[in-house]
């Protein structure tokens, strides 16, 4: 794969973890149960966390990182839905939304993974955010089922 197509595959998978630590944070700031706040707030810092490490990675390949979210991306069109889910004020429909843009993001990792082609640093980088994103995932599912 050449440097170019590892930046392009980066970019795309920050600007979607982007996605969703605004739409975590927005989350957050509109859930009126505090332990689900205390939750996105925590997704959303580990979201950054895992932005910040991939930005790096483009910078090392000599590129331009993305560092901003899209509008038009489908997990902001996600994250949206769960807004709008608030505003109903019902968990179990907040939590649904969660775990639907946690199972995006996640499978966008796993076809970044399987790239054979990616540069081999960069696939470090990839494998340790998608840790972060498996793991938020698997905690958005524990939750969505501790409550049907």
């Amino acid at each position: 794969m050449s440097t170019e197509s590892t930046i392009s595959t980066l970019n795309s998978l920050i600007k979607t973890t982007l996605d969703s630590m605004k739409g975590f944070k927005d989350a957050a700031e509109d859930a009126e149960n505090t332990q689900f706040s205390a939750l996105f707030s925590q997704f959303a810092r580990e979201r950054s966390e895992v932005a910040s490490v991939l930005q790096s990675e483009v910078r090392r390949l000599g590129g331009n990182p993305e560092d901003d979210s899209s509008f038009l991306a489908a997990a902001h069109r996600t994250f949206m839905d769960l807004k709008k889910a608030f505003t109903g004020s019902n968990d179990k429909a907040v939590i649904q939304e969660v775990e639907r843009g946690e199972d995006y993001i996640k499978a966008k990792y796993e076809t970044a993974l399987r790239d054979a082609d990616l540069d081999p640093s960069a696939r470090d980088a990839v494998e340790k955010a998608y840790q972060s994103v498996k793991a938020g995932h698997d905690r958005a599912s524990a939750l969505k089922h501790s409550i049907d």
